[in-house]
């Protein structure tokens, strides 16, 4: 990946090295907790409402290891990529997010707090992504994906992608729809959509800075495909269970993501449409959404 020309975010904080006390290290349990959550989740639902205050963060010192300058980068380009676009398609105004990288432990500002085993998370309340980069080195582990730079910027691309959602109000959709009998189905609509908008990212992006070399699509694909819901049920029982989905199966965020990064379409109509009932219906069978011009089917 060529980031040589890319603009560096001045709002990434890097909290690694600190330690907040009453949250356990990752370690044994991270598979368990990234097969439940996988992407975009409200780090609650790890400690649960009851967890209480874990008290403040103890500071410490972060590695000097070049990865807040890279992550730095890759926000730079979605800050840049979403205000043109935003701009473009009559969106309204972008407003930028933060981004916090963490080890071990990580208190948000609304959110609650969560063990590093939550990996990559956006925080709606305070409007930040939160990032473990030990998550990637997991991923290509134990779930087969790819710890590949590019395929770091689509985790990252992805989570952003659930910023942009809560500033257009699909988030809100999703939220309405929780503890009812579509609360996966839609959980499924807000997950490829944020797979599409990481690719969206990622079109401009190259468009603007040339960061794509070889293999780098591949990399990214490779975990998309390593995240879907049947891809994971596989590995951890044997089979899969479509009523249980809730982030969309291997074809389908693979499908996204490169429709995504194909079209560079950003605009509401093209995002709508992974909301839309009727032009996209929920396959409740196969756990999928069927619209040809989205996913081929």
């Amino acid at each position: 990946m060529r980031l040589d020309d890319a603009p560096e975010s001045g709002n990434v904080e890097d909290r690694r090295g600190m330690k907040t006390a009453g949250i356990a290290a990752g370690g044994g349990s991270i598979l368990l907790v990234i097969l439940a959550l996988v992407f975009g989740i409200d780090p609650k639902k790890v400690v649960g409402p009851g967890g209480g205050d874990p008290g403040p963060q103890q500071k410490g010192e972060a590695p000097k290891d070049g990865y807040k300058q890279f992550a730095g980068k890759i926000l730079g380009m979605t800050e840049e990529v979403w205000t043109e676009q935003f701009k473009e398609n009559k969106l309204g105004t972008y407003k930028k997010p933060g981004m916090v990288l963490f080890s071990e432990g990580v208190k948000t500002n609304g959110c609650g707090s969560a063990p590093s085993a939550v990996g990559p998370f956006y925080c709606p309340a305070d409007d930040t992504v939160y990032l473990d980069p030990t998550f990637f080195t997991e991923l290509e582990r134990k779930l087969g994906g790819s710890k590949a730079e590019f395929s770091q910027a689509y985790v990252i691309g992805h989570e952003v992608g659930h910023h942009v959602q809560n500033l257009l109000g699909f988030s809100a959709r999703t939220d309405s729809k929780r503890k009812t009998a579509q609360e996966n189905e839609y959980s499924i609509r807000l997950e490829l959509q944020a797979d599409y908008l990481a690719g969206v990212w990622a079109h401009h992006a190259d468009k603007k800075y040339k960061i794509l070399e070889k293999g780098d699509v591949e990399s990214a694909l490779k975990t998309a495909r390593s995240i879907g819901d049947n891809r994971i049920q596989e590995k951890m029982r044997g089979k899969s269970h479509p009523e249980s989905f809730n982030h969309g199966t291997d074809r389908q965020r693979y499908a996204a993501f490169s429709d995504g990064l194909k079209t560079g379409d950003a605009s509401k109509a093209k995002m709508t449409l992974y909301f839309d009932e009727g032009a996209t219906p929920f396959d409740a069978r196969t756990g999928e959404l069927r619209n040809a011009k989205l996913f081929g089917n």
